[in-house]
């Protein structure tokens, strides 16, 4: 992976009386209020290149890759389950003593990212201070053809390995974009390093085979409970989490607000970059 995608010193998750997490962070930034940014399935840190310059004028930035993706370690044997990460990103933001945070995740890390606002919220509810999903997965849906492959005991470690790891993420790429002549070389590649080992291809596989909490239906269920400012991002061609998702969140959510992106797929921060980071700026204004 290209590691000079976004400058800034990389930091080990680990805090002064804690043991080191299984999670690559960098930190942007050298002032204000803390955001704390979580890919999707499949990608890394690379998916918010587009956002963090401009974010870091005013703010400290956390951009975290969770346990099997990017450089993190990618541990055999290991639960690489959402409610896992959430544990793992929520000991994360204790370690780093991150308070009045705005958390933001992306597709998959979205849903780690409700995961963790619950965590937060029961922990210390003043801690997390506003929360961002990004076409989030929160709800129980068909698996997109790709991850329900790759999650295949057999099949899928056996496709990660006979198949080009760029020929694989550019197709999920071609999924995820509304128009894919917007995609590039350097997401294709940013993408496609990582599976380029056989850790990285096992990572993969284990995270697409536990993709689906084990207790989801009791984890909606508390979705009412969270009142702190929400906002959603959806772009309305969105074929791998579709908009009616954004649209149940807006209305079980009880202080959320969805924003909707017109002509774009299941990346707005990638495919459709300022008009997405001008809504989220325009929410932390707030």
């Amino acid at each position: 992976m290209d590691r000079t995608r976004i400058s800034g010193a990389r930091e080990t998750s680990s805090g002064p009386h804690s043991l080191p997490l299984p999670m690559h962070s960098e930190m942007h930034g050298h002032g204000g209020p803390a955001i704390v940014l979580l890919h999707g399935f499949g990608a890394n840190g690379f998916t918010w290149n587009r956002w963090v310059p401009d974010l870091t004028t005013d703010h400290r930035i956390l951009v975290v890759e969770m346990k099997g993706a990017g450089v993190s370690p990618k541990p055999r044997g290991e639960d690489y389950g959402p409610q896992e990460q959430a544990l793992l990103l929520h000991r994360l933001i204790l370690q780093k003593e991150l308070k009045e945070l705005t958390l933001v995740g992306h597709s998959l890390g979205g849903g780690i990212a409700l995961l963790t606002a619950l965590h937060l919220l029961a922990e210390k509810p003043t801690r997390l201070k506003r929360l961002v999903l990004v076409a989030g997965a929160a709800y129980p849906q068909p698996i997109p053809s790709l991850i329900r492959i790759a999650g295949k005991p057999r099949l899928g470690p056996l496709a990660l390995r006979l198949l080009p790891p760029r020929f694989i993420m550019r197709r999920g790429l071609h999924m995820a974009y509304h128009d894919p002549g917007l995609i590039t070389n350097s997401q294709v590649e940013a993408y496609a390093e990582p599976i380029r080992t056989p850790q990285g291809r096992y990572a993969l596989s284990r995270m697409a085979r536990q993709i689906v909490p084990e207790d989801m239906g009791a984890v909606v269920a508390r979705y009412p409970e969270m009142a702190i400012p929400t906002l959603l991002i959806w772009g309305r061609e969105d074929r791998i989490v579709p908009l009616g998702g954004g649209e149940r969140l807006a209305r079980e959510l009880p202080n959320a607000r969805l924003e909707i992106i017109e002509e774009c797929g299941h990346m707005p921060q990638e495919e459709k970059p300022r008009e997405s980071l001008e809504i989220f700026r325009s929410f932390l204004k707030e």
